[in-house]
């Protein structure tokens, strides 16, 4: 076997046989070689039926959801398939092209892309490649998204504007179960950015990541898993698979909930695992408060025998604080999230 064939480059994972020191991650934060199932009980909640008297139970189960998992996956979503799949079919595309080729277009529009090498956390690089780019406001943002594949910006454009009434469902659902005024969240929010990922087949599994331990600092992150498994997450100290549901979107509490919820609904830690014979394509939209947004536990929340738990603080103080603790993520979720904590 000649070096070549076992080298990972930028977006060139070709013929690699055997996981580069490079990309093996420490033993605490390796997933090692145990077999964890894809979990059954993270609550998959239907959406069809919203306006019946099944109106009440959905929002019980979305806020239990929160309260248990952090996760939950929704159906009957009202997002076409096509919009879906086409999304999915570009970004694919997109991560198929010659590394230099994307790389060379990132650098003039200033969207960002993260090849195998680029993403260094404490000198271990992820098992991945990865583009980035904001998406509001949409009209302007996508003026200086890919240009390659040539249909991107139309078919991704589309599955914003579709994400975007998703998410106001999602959070007008969220606010009524926990009792906050309409509008309360949505009138916070943005479908800010779009995060894709393609996870290549890896020889040993065991030994690296496709995404360290982390916590959304979002809203709500709404996650479109394609058909190949590899998200986790922690619950009571253990992994714990996310089910693979056909056409479903995984939705995850973000910190700023956890936060407005006064930590009635919980932000869990997740990762991703690499999968040895399929590769894994994601895309996973961020929905964030507007900058200037105060986030802070809603009032209607708390009361003398149910204190504030959190300062309050801009959203923009927020992620300007979380540069100071650098790119780890475990740094943000112990780091600025805590600091918050009174």
């Amino acid at each position: 076997m000649s070096t070549m064939e076992n080298h990972v480059s930028d977006s060139k994972w070709f013929n690699v046989q055997s996981v580069p020191q490079s990309h093996a991650f420490s033993i605490e934060d390796r997933p090692g070689n145990d077999p964890i199932p894809a979990c059954k009980t993270i609550p998959i909640i239907d959406l069809a039926n919203l306006k019946t008297s099944e109106r009440i139970d959905t929002l019980q189960q979305i806020i239990k959801a929160g309260e248990e998992f952090g996760f939950f996956q929704v159906i009957n979503h009202g997002l076409p398939n096509d919009v879906m799949n086409g999304a999915m079919e570009v970004l694919k595309e997109l991560f198929d092209m010659p590394a230099g080729e994307v790389c060379k277009e990132a650098d003039t529009d200033g969207w960002v892309y993260m090849g195998s090498t680029s993403h260094d956390i404490n000198g271990v690089h992820l098992w991945r490649d990865n583009i980035k780019h904001q998406c509001h406001p949409l009209e302007l943002c996508m003026q200086f998204w890919p240009q390659k594949p040539s249909r991107y910006r139309e078919v991704v454009a589309s599955y914003i504007v579709e994400i975007r009434t998703l998410s106001s469902r999602i959070l007008e659902l969220i606010c009524e179960g926990l009792g906050l005024e309409k509008g309360h969240l949505e009138a916070m929010s943005q479908v800010q950015f779009l995060t894709a990922s393609n996870y290549p087949p890896c020889p040993n599994p065991g030994l690296t990541l496709g995404l360290l331990k982390h916590v959304d600092h979002s809203l709500i992150t709404i996650l479109f898993q394609g058909d190949t498994e590899g998200l986790q997450v922690l619950k009571d100290g253990h992994w714990i698979g996310v089910d693979l549901v056909p056409e479903a979107f995984v939705v995850n509490i973000g910190s700023q909930i956890e936060i407005i919820s006064n930590g009635k609904l919980k932000s869990a830690e997740h990762r991703v695992v690499t999968n040895p014979n399929s590769a894994r394509t994601t895309i996973a939209t961020f929905i964030n408060p507007l900058p200037h947004c105060i986030i802070e536990p809603a009032k209607c929340l708390v009361n003398e025998s149910n204190p504030p738990l959190y300062n309050s603080m801009s959203f923009q103080e927020f992620v300007d604080a979380s540069k100071a603790f650098g790119p780890h993520t475990d740094a943000l979720q112990n780091g600025v999230f805590h600091f918050l904590k009174k």
